[in-house]
């Protein structure tokens, strides 16, 4: 009994993962050739982008700001409270930044992809499209997944930004840093790797998230209560993806560059 649930885990999980990967194939064709919908595009990068600034503007400022204060207090066993804005910057820029913003458009996006084409399934909206001779991966996905692309990487420089700013408000208020020693410390601890660093990841992360996304929504099923259960495998899935890929490009990255 338990072997056979076990396996039909197997297969069921092998059949999402082969189902995921022609997604991934139809939307490359569908990027590289024409019709393009750029209308589409255009208010993809309004939603995902200028719609996920406020909370990816909160999440980086007070991960900035609790982030010099804790080290703020570790680094004055050592008498270094003045090298905070190396840690906060280095912090920020490689791995806090990336990663946050992932985790909040996961949250706030792929939720909202993964519900918009669930209903649109359950609905038979897409089947409606079909019909229509329009190829719903065209119209549909591929200007998400576009747009989710390019906009996280934004959105992760805003967050990096906006992070290190709050470091700095939490050093001069509450560690007596002078602003000129934080912000040299924060120039003189990144290098150029770090950057390529923190550039590289957001890219990666933004095309799992949506990607997975409108897969878990496309593959919605049993009306408006397979709607509910879409949108939580897509949080949960994105965000278990979002952590395990920047593990692996972390990996191959510090191979690459350093």
């Amino acid at each position: 009994m338990v072997l056979g649930r076990l396996a039909t885990a197997v297969k069921r999980a092998v059949l999402e993962l082969q189902e995921y990967c022609r997604l991934v194939g139809q939307v490359a064709r569908g990027i590289t050739t024409r019709p393009i919908y750029a209308r589409d595009l255009v208010e993809q990068f309004d939603l995902i982008g200028i719609g996920s600034l406020t909370v990816v503007v909160l999440t980086g400022l007070f991960t900035g700001m609790v982030l010099a204060l804790q080290s703020g207090m570790t680094l004055d066993q050592f008498g270094a409270r003045s090298v905070v804005g190396r840690l906060v910057g280095a912090s920020m820029v490689k791995e806090l930044g990336p990663v946050l913003t992932a985790l909040m458009v996961t949250g706030r996006v792929g939720s909202g992809i993964a519900a918009e084409l669930g209903s649109m399934v359950v609905t038979e909206q897409i089947a409606a499209l079909r019909a229509l001779g329009t190829d719903p991966i065209r119209k549909l996905v591929v200007p998400r997944v576009v747009a989710g692309t390019l906009m996280v990487p934004v959105l992760t420089i805003v967050s990096d930004a906006v992070g290190v700013v709050g470091g700095l408000i939490i050093s001069t208020t509450q560690l007596q840093v002078a602003a000129s020693v934080y912000w040299s410390n924060v120039f003189d601890g990144l290098y150029i790797d770090d950057v390529w660093m923190g550039l590289i990841k957001p890219f990666v992360l933004g095309f799992l998230l949506v990607s997975i996304g409108c897969h878990v929504g496309l593959r919605a099923k049993g009306g408006t209560q397979g709607v509910g259960r879409a949108t939580t495998a897509a949080v949960v899935t994105g965000s278990v993806a979002v952590l395990v890929a920047d593990f692996l490009v972390t990996k191959v990255l510090i191979a690459f560059l350093y």
